[in-house]
């Protein structure tokens, strides 16, 4: 008998995913870029049960999108630092303006808001120290009610998926 698993969907409906799904969604995690005919293939269904499976996933927003990840060495931007952020007030407008900010920084590629003794946690990326440095200075340390920054330097990646299907 096939395991279901719940997940919640875009809208935090909880959609049904059996093991076929899963391992769909496995084999996309690991390469986007492989064929119906591949995944047919890897999960003993014909392609287009396969199809249908995808465009469910897609369409209850179990798959949000496809991307491409990159290699920041090797695009010039080889420092990845965390900071954890702390607000001075913490109310939603503040909160709020404080968001806005970070989403017109491109060297912030992910933002979590986060429990704790910090109100968020940034993955920045930069060139190099000084980049960072200047990042810090003239743009993070400009946002409207910051607080503390603390800042964490990545030394190296150890493992690194997007979600543990």
């Amino acid at each position: 008998m096939a395991k279901q698993v719940k997940k919640e969907d875009s809208a935090g409906t909880q959609v049904m995913l059996d093991d076929k799904d899963l391992s769909i969604l496995r084999l996309l995690q690991q390469n986007a870029r492989i064929t119906v005919k591949e995944i047919s293939d890897k999960v003993h269904l014909s392609t287009t049960p396969i199809h249908e499976r995808i465009r469910r996933m897609e369409e209850t927003g179990v798959i949000r999108q496809y991307a491409a990840l990159v290699d920041h060495a090797r695009v010039k931007k080889g420092l990845t630092v965390i900071c954890y952020v702390s607000l001075k007030q913490h109310n939603r407008n503040a909160g709020a303006r404080f968001i806005k900010s970070i989403l017109d920084m491109p060297e912030v590629i992910e933002c979590y808001n986060i429990s704790g003794e910090f109100d968020f946690m940034l993955k920045v990326v930069a060139e190099n120290m000084d980049a960072y440095y200047d990042f810090h200075v003239n743009k993070l340390s400009q946002a409207e009610n910051l607080g503390h920054v603390q800042s964490i330097f990545v030394m190296g990646v150890i493992k690194q998926v997007q979600v543990s299907i």
